[in-house]
């Protein structure tokens, strides 16, 4: 009688409990200090003392988020941020998608394997940041937000992951459609993308986060402080201690400590991308495996 491998075999009770201990440590120490910074937010001020372990808010007050959007720094900042996010992933989306398809038809398209060769040296060697800002203020994008979303418009590992989902789709639908009269964007639109939901759920939020995510490029390209997306006001206010205008004038007036002014910034900087994971989530695994199968 052939024996199970030890990875196979029912675990013991140790074994069980030892993993719930663990997986329970993870959630903890991964949880906390996002529920840390959620109860300083609303936390008062008056009877929350910095450095205390929280759980829960300590003198309920939602005083630093009505003080933080009833000024013009964060709430402008936010909308920079949504709107540079969402056209940065619809123009990402749309270049990647046009591109990886024309690099899977290999057949079809001259000159593909030399292309796909040259996407994946950038893979390897990128242009560095001198090259790069001299390119964009050579082309004029300076203070301009498509300085933001024209330099990284394409991503060489997100385009390698929807090109090889493209190539494990049946050749046989190609051939049928094209039997049918389809053009190549007919079937790009009408074939290939229906059948690619799951790897462009979550390529769309690989490049989403990467936007919401981005500083470096807004600190580089943008002078205009007004122009500035949530995660550079985030990091001049949390890492360098800068005042936020308008929220640091009425500050004392609410008696609202900085701790508690960054930690609420810090909120409204993370939950909105937060939101987006719980609709995608289910695409993650069949999406990026897939697409990563075939070379």
């Amino acid at each position: 009688m052939a024996t199970r491998p030890i990875w196979q075999e029912k675990p013991s009770t140790f074994v069980s409990v030892l993993k719930v201990l663990v997986l329970a440590f993870t959630v903890v120490v991964t949880l906390y200090p996002f529920i840390y910074v959620i109860a300083v937010s609303l936390s008062n001020p008056k009877v929350y003392t910095p450095g205390d372990l929280l759980l829960w808010p300590k003198g309920f007050t939602t005083a630093a988020y009505q003080l933080i959007m009833a000024g013009q720094t964060v709430p402008r900042a936010l909308v920079v941020s949504v709107c540079v996010t969402t056209v940065g992933t619809l123009v990402s989306m749309f270049c990647t998608v046009t591109m990886a398809y024309g690099l899977s038809r290999t057949s079809r398209v001259p000159g593909a394997r030399p292309i796909l060769l040259l996407v994946l040296f950038t893979m390897l060697f990128s242009a560095g940041i001198i090259p790069s800002y001299l390119v964009v203020r050579g082309v004029g994008l300076l203070d301009n937000y498509l300085a933001l979303i024209v330099p990284g418009a394409i991503s060489a590992f997100n385009l390698v992951v929807i090109r090889n989902f493209f190539m494990n789709i049946p050749e046989e639908l190609y051939d049928a459609a094209r039997i049918d009269g389809a053009g190549e964007l007919q079937i790009l639109w009408r074939v290939v993308l229906p059948l690619s939901k799951a790897v462009l759920a979550v390529i769309a939020l690989f490049y989403g986060v990467g936007y919401w995510n981005s500083f470096f490029e807004a600190m580089l390209y943008l002078n205009e402080p007004r122009m500035w997306p949530i995660q550079l006001i985030l990091r001049q206010y949390v890492l360098q201690a800068e005042p936020l205008g308008d929220a640091a004038r009425e500050q004392t007036q609410v008696h609202l400590t900085p701790e508690t002014i960054q930690m609420t910034v810090l909120v409204l900087a993370t939950v909105p991308i937060l939101l987006v994971y719980p609709f995608l989530q289910r695409f993650f695994t069949k999406g990026v495996l897939t697409g990563a199968i075939k070379g």
